[in-house]
C-alpha cells in the first residue's frame, strides 16, 4: 500500500510511526512494541538500517512483533541478552491528559508492561482517536487458566463486568503469547486508574491488567498530524 492509498487514520499512525523512529541512535536496545502504528515505525527503522546503516537491536514484545521485525531485517535479541533497554516504542489503545495508557487489545499487555519496566523511556504513537478525558473500558486482564473462574468472581466483586475474550476464526478463548487466557474488565463506573490497576494486579492468577499508570514520568506520547503533536508530562505541568 502506498501513501495515496492511506486513509487519514493511516496517514496519522504513519506520521506518528516515522517519528518516532527520529529517537532512535546508534548502538541502542530498543523495545518493540505490538501494533499497527508501530508497524510504521519498525517499516522507518528499515530504511534506516539500509540507508544510514543504522546498529540497533530490538527487544520484541510479541511473536507477531519477533515476526515483522525478521523480515525487515531489524536484529532481534532477548531480553536476558539486554544490559538495558534505551527506549520503548509502542502504542496504546487510550491515553489520558496525565498520560496513563489502556493496553492490550492485541493481547500483548503483559510482555508490553515488562518491556515497559525494563526501559529507560517510553515513547507512545498514536493517532488522535486514542486520545480520551478519562479511561474507561474494557480493560484487557491475563490470567492463568487455573484460576479463570475466581478471577471472574473477584473482578465482579470490584463492580464490573468481565468476559473472555472469544478468539476470531477460533473456538474458545483468546489464548496470549504466554499461553494464558485473555479477559475483558467492564468497570460499572469512572475509576481511578492507579487504584484500579493496583486492584486487578493484586488478584491471585492475574498475570497483569491493561492499565498503564506507572510509567507517566518517562513516556512521551507522539499523536500523528501533519507534524506530530509530542506529549510529556513536563509539558503538561508547564
Amino acid at each position: 500500500m502506498n501513501n495515496q492509498e492511506f486513509s487519514p487514520q493511516e496517514r496519522a499512525k504513519q506520521k506518528a510511526g516515522y517519528k518516532a523512529a527520529e529517537y532512535v541512535s546508534n548502538g541502542m536496545i530498543i523495545g518493540l512494541g505490538t501494533g499497527s502504528t508501530v508497524a510504521f515505525t519498525m517499516a522507518r527503522l528499515k530504511e534506516r538500517i539500509e540507508t544510514e546503516g543504522l546498529s540497533i537491536h530490538g527487544v520484541p514484545t510479541s511473536i507477531q512483533t519477533m515476526i515483522r521485525a525478521t523480515e525487515l531485517g531489524i536484529p532481534i535479541i532477548g531480553l536476558e541478552q539486554a544490559d538495558k533497554i534505551d527506549i520503548t516504542i509502542d502504542g496504546a489503545d487510550q491515553i489520558d491528559p496525565k498520560l496513563r495508557l489502556i493496553k492490550g487489545r492485541g493481547a500483548a499487555h503483559v510482555r508490553e508492561r515488562i518491556i515497559a519496566d525494563a526501559s529507560l523511556h517510553l515513547i507512545i504513537v498514536a493517532d488522535s482517536s486514542k486520545m480520551y478525558d478519562t479511561l474507561s473500558g474494557p480493560i484487557p486482564v491475563e490470567i492463568i487458566p487455573f484460576a479463570l473462574s475466581h478471577v471472574q468472581k473477584r473482578l465482579k466483586k470490584l463492580g464490573g463486568k468481565p468476559n473472555t475474550r472469544e478468539g476470531v476464526k477460533k473456538d474458545g478463548p483468546v489464548i496470549s503469547d504466554n499461553g494464558n487466557i485473555v479477559l475483558d474488565y467492564y468497570p460499572s463506573e469512572r475509576f481511578d486508574p492507579i487504584k484500579l490497576e493496583t486492584e486487578i494486579n493484586m488478584i491471585p492468577g492475574v498475570v497483569s491488567c491493561g492499565i498503564f499508570a506507572e510509567f507517566a514520568s518517562k513516556t512521551t506520547v507522539i499523536i500523528g498530524d501533519e507534524e506530530p503533536k509530542i506529549i510529556t508530562l513536563l509539558d503538561l505541568n508547564q
